[in-house]
């Protein structure tokens, strides 16, 4: 949860004990937001999903914490707190009843009247009121404030415009791949803390079912580091992170995993044994990393490569990256991908090679080389991602500002992008590599855990679109 810069108030200027009549008002009138039950959830750690879920927010059993007391309350106090009394206020205590639900889109009405005050210790009981748009009463109850004496007059300039970063689309997709059978997972040497947690907690979330391939006494030495169980998962003893990449992929290759996933050796470790001529995972198209990008201000899911494995890419290797990247989205639900090819620049530039590669790679798609997806470029990153900024250099594109996949002309230029995102725009990265018999999971330990399950969970969803699928060219 951030605070941007804060949003200017009108001064609030409060009334004192000797200036509040029996009588006297105020009121304020609200409408209940999916923003509101998020923050409330945020600032409290309840995430129950009565409360933070629109599936249950629009039905009536949306009145559990937020919506009948801490929302409803908190206007109360908001009424107390800024208008009457105001500034200076001490809340002592309240006897809420609620009468009704209140639902998401509801405009509540709160008023307060003063009912009775006590010269003695300045204290003022009022009436409460909140009522929705139909006339209905929702909360009605009383309040004790003790009121201030002295007239205070507060500039307000500090309230900050809350943003709440909940990286939905990773949820959803997570939710779509715990749907169905768990997907048997060799796992090469899971020697340390992060690679072991990562495969449990996929297992644990119904996607995987753990093979770890490595070091027994390794393995087991890591989990009794990390207080993990390790007991109900298969493990296929191998001496080193060589053997365990050969022999993780080799029980893909003859069926007993469904799904390879990098454990704590390095990538290029584990690839080398993946293109290897007798490792069976090989197709006719270039092996290309996928960053799947859940950007809290982005309106979409970005897709972002490759960022990983192809190092400077050709041409050529670019048409299967590109491939690759469609048939991802594709499988995850998006049904004529957009695709932006960036450069530094939007146009083409034979001193840039990137846009040069950029215009040929539309012509490819013109022709059904590529196919599947919109390929536009070259395009600069802000021009793809955001519609004002093509809008203003008079870019007219299906792709320009709303692209689904970003293709960068290297891996440096790709790394920096996604932890870019990641670092700086509160982005999660889950990844897969595309383009092999079988999807293949890269994991980090810097991953955040939902980022980690997110990548077992695409690439569940990759493996059963493809079950059956190659083609004999293909293999």
């Amino acid at each position: 949860m951030n605070a941007s810069p804060a949003l200017v108030q009108p001064p609030v200027e409060n009334r004192t004990f000797d200036e509040i009549a029996i009588g006297d008002s105020a009121s304020l009138k609200r409408t209940l937001a999916q923003r509101d039950i998020e923050l409330f959830a945020a600032m409290s750690g309840d995430a129950n999903p009565v409360e933070t879920d629109p599936a249950y927010a629009r039905t009536d059993v949306f009145h559990h914490v937020i919506a009948h007391g801490m929302w409803g309350g908190a206007l109360v106090s908001t009424v107390l707190g800024t208008q009457l009394p105001g500034p200076g206020t001490i809340y002592l205590s309240q006897d809420l009843r609620f009468l009704a639900p209140v639902s998401l889109d509801d405009t509540i009405t709160v008023s307060v009247v003063a009912r009775d005050k006590d010269p003695a210790t300045h204290r003022i009981t009022f009436d409460c009121r909140c009522s929705n748009q139909h006339g209905q009463d929702v909360i009605l109850g009383t309040a004790v404030v003790q009121a201030p004496v002295e007239k205070i007059c507060l500039a307000c300039e500090t309230l900050p415009d809350i943003r709440i970063i909940a990286h939905a689309r990773f949820h959803a997709l997570i939710a779509r791949a715990t749907g169905g059978k768990p997907m048997p997972t060799a796992i090469a040497h899971p020697c340390d803390e992060a690679s072991l947690v990562a495969a449990i907690e996929a297992a644990k979330a119904g996607l995987i079912v753990p093979i770890l391939v490595g070091p027994a006494t390794k393995i087991r030495a890591a989990a009794q580091r990390a207080g993990l169980e390790i007991g109900s998962y298969r493990l296929v003893d191998a001496p080193h992170s060589h053997a365990a990449a050969m022999q993780a992929v080799a029980l893909v290759r003859n069926g007993e995993a469904g799904l390879l996933m990098k454990g704590a050796l390095h990538t290029d470790e584990l690839m080398h044994a993946v293109v290897a001529a007798d490792s069976g995972l090989r197709t006719a198209r270039r092996l290309s990393h996928v960053y799947l990008m859940d950007v809290p201000d982005y309106a979409r899911l970005l897709l972002v490569t490759d960022a990983a494995i192809n190092i400077v890419p050709s041409l050529a290797d670019k048409r299967d990256i590109i491939q690759n990247a469609i048939d991802l989205a594709r499988i995850l639900g998006v049904a004529t991908p957009r695709v932006a090819v960036l450069s530094a620049v939007e146009t083409v530039n034979p001193a840039i090679p990137s846009t040069v590669d950029a215009a040929a790679l539309c012509k490819m798609a013109e022709r059904g080389q590529i196919e599947g997806g919109i390929v536009d470029g070259p395009l600069a990153f802000d021009n793809a991602v955001d519609m004002d900024a093509a809008r203003q250099k008079g870019i007219v594109s299906p792709v320009a500002g709303n692209a689904d996949i970003l293709v960068v002309p290297d891996l440096e230029s790709g790394n920096m992008l996604a932890k870019q995102l990641t670092f700086l725009a509160d982005a999660d990265a889950a990844g897969v590599v595309m383009g092999a018999r079988v999807p293949i999971i890269l994991t980090s330990r810097a991953d955040a855990p939902r980022a980690r399950i997110a990548s077992c969970a695409v690439a569940v969803l990759v493996a059963r679109a493809h079950a059956g699928t190659f083609t004999a060219a293909e293999q």
